[in-house]
């Protein structure tokens, strides 16, 4: 498994408490926390996505 992929899972576990704070609780501070932790996120995905494409080009190339 990508090691990319654990630290997404890890970093989207990390956000429950400030989702949970935003949408439970109503705290309009934890919904800023959750929409700077989705924009980091999103960053994380393209890097997946990046290593994704760079593995398939590879793996075309040899064969």
């Amino acid at each position: 498994m990508s090691d990319k992929y654990n630290k997404m899972i890890e970093f989207l576990q990390s956000m429950e408490t400030d989702v949970h704070k935003f949408y439970v609780k109503g705290q309009s501070a934890a919904g800023t926390r959750v929409r700077k932790s989705l924009s980091e996120l999103k960053k994380m995905a393209q890097e997946m996505r990046n290593e994704i494409q760079e593995i398939k080009a590879q793996r075309k190339a040899q064969g």
